[in-house]
């Protein structure tokens, strides 16, 4: 068993060296290397998790030909403008509700230029909304009612009485407040500007400069587009809580909820390309959606490889594991927090450990409190959203130390999943 775990643990060493869709390849070989070296059975893919994925970021992408994200980020920029001195407070909740909205974290890619250039123009050290901006993009992933970790944590807990629309309503509110906690850490980190070497250097030698912000037109069909995509979510969140146990006003419904997600992201793509007028061929070329395809890419290996392990040696590792999760729950929120930060994907983190997590005895509400800690993706500074972050602060403050952990992402981030855990425990204890 532990021979067949350092196998594991090599393979997501490897993929995270290669980066990027890389670690989905890295699991594959590593289910190859279990199950015909090992003798191991192979674990169960996770198809649902991999078709949201696909289905959820063709319509998203479908809104980006149309314009539609142009749009967003300029309502963005207007709402950071109208408070440019709480930019740190302001930042995280434009990537937050994003990411709410869109059920991924590359939105937030859109926004940090922006974010940048409102601090450089206020005097305030951009590394700290940025930094609080990037957290939010990815904590949001817990809370959004379309990604793929919530919709298949929520399939796991509602054989156990939480139904989706309680898990909502606690990682809505806990993951919020929780950014905002980070924000105000963030909000002191680091020498003010204007006192920073690295800055005052850089200014010198003539490296910094305001830019103006380009104006993009924003049609009609853009926000129709918009407008589209955000009718779909509510349509989903509706049927889902109408078919839930919970509420049950249709009963035996002819198709379940991964399968109307599914159904209705792909309607509402195709409703985008004819109302909208665009070019249907351009869509797989769109960022988000290749962004999306690479996910789907590293949630299979990546689930696949860990439901090999843990479904041949459930029994142990319940014997291992169960009594310690059971004596001190918060261990769950530190294994997930370290899983995550190696897997790179929320999705993956889920779809690899929740299921053994249950398996295993873990009540419901140390399960919920502890989804947050998914979010880890922060820890080493590879994830794309933070490089696109140093890379768009030229002013050198939002950097990254000789040590590799010493970064601006750290603090806020570390201090932003423990608060939405602890909030997650007291929100859970009152809605499950």
């Amino acid at each position: 068993m532990f021979l067949q775990l350092l196998i594991v643990l090599l393979f997501i060493y490897l993929g995270a060296r290669i980066g990027g869709i890389g670690i989905g390849f890295a699991g594959g070989a590593g289910v190859v290397v279990l199950t015909m070296f090992f003798g191991v059975d192979a674990g169960t893919i996770p198809v649902d998790v991999i078709l949201i994925i696909a289905s959820v970021i063709t319509a998203i992408a479908a809104m980006q030909v149309a314009g539609g994200m142009d749009w967003l980020v300029q309502l963005a920029e207007k709402f950071l403008r109208k408070n440019p001195k709480r930019i740190t407070f302001y930042a995280p909740i434009v990537t937050y509700f994003m990411t709410l909205l869109a059920g991924t974290g590359h939105t937030a890619f859109s926004t940090l230029p922006v974010i940048a250039e409102v601090a450089k123009e206020q005097g305030v050290r951009p590394s700290r909304p940025l930094s609080i901006a990037v957290i939010a993009s990815q904590i949001a992933i817990t809370a959004s009612p379309i990604s793929a970790a919530v919709v298949f944590f929520a399939g796991l807990l509602e054989p156990l009485g939480v139904s989706y629309l309680h898990l909502l309503m606690v990682c809505i509110p806990t993951t919020f407040l929780a950014c905002m906690i980070g924000a105000f850490v963030a909000n002191f980190m680091g020498c003010e500007l204007k006192d920073d070497p690295v800055y005052q250097d850089r200014m010198a030698k003539g490296l910094i400069q305001l830019k103006s912000t380009k104006k993009t037109v924003v049609t009609a069909a853009a926000k129709h587009s918009v407008y589209i995509f955000a009718a779909a979510i509510v349509f989903v969140v509706v049927y889902a809580t109408l078919i839930s146990g919970s509420v049950g006003i249709i009963q035996d419904p002819h198709i379940d909820r991964n399968q109307a997600i599914m159904a209705i992201m792909l309607t509402a793509a195709a409703v985008i390309v004819t109302i909208c007028k665009i070019d249907a061929g351009k869509i797989s070329t769109a960022a988000t959606f290749r962004s999306g395809m690479s996910a789907c890419i590293c949630v299979l290996g990546v689930a696949w490889l860990g439901d090999t392990f843990v479904s041949s040696h459930l029994v142990e590792i319940k014997s291992f594991a169960g009594d310690l999760l059971q004596q001190y729950p918060w261990m769950l929120a530190v294994t997930l927090f370290f899983a995550s930060m190696l897997l790179y994907s929320q999705g993956a983190t889920t779809t690899a450990l929740m299921p053994a997590a249950l398996a295993i005895g873990v009540a419901p509400l140390t399960a919920v409190a502890s989804f947050a800690a998914v979010s880890a993706l922060f820890v080493l500074p590879t994830y794309p959203t933070l490089l696109a972050a140093v890379e768009m602060d030229d002013t050198g403050s939002t950097r990254i130390g000789k040590l590799v952990f010493n970064h601006p992402f750290m603090v806020p981030g570390v201090v932003t999943i423990a608060s939405a855990v602890a909030l997650g425990f007291l929100f859970g204890g009152l809605f499950l």
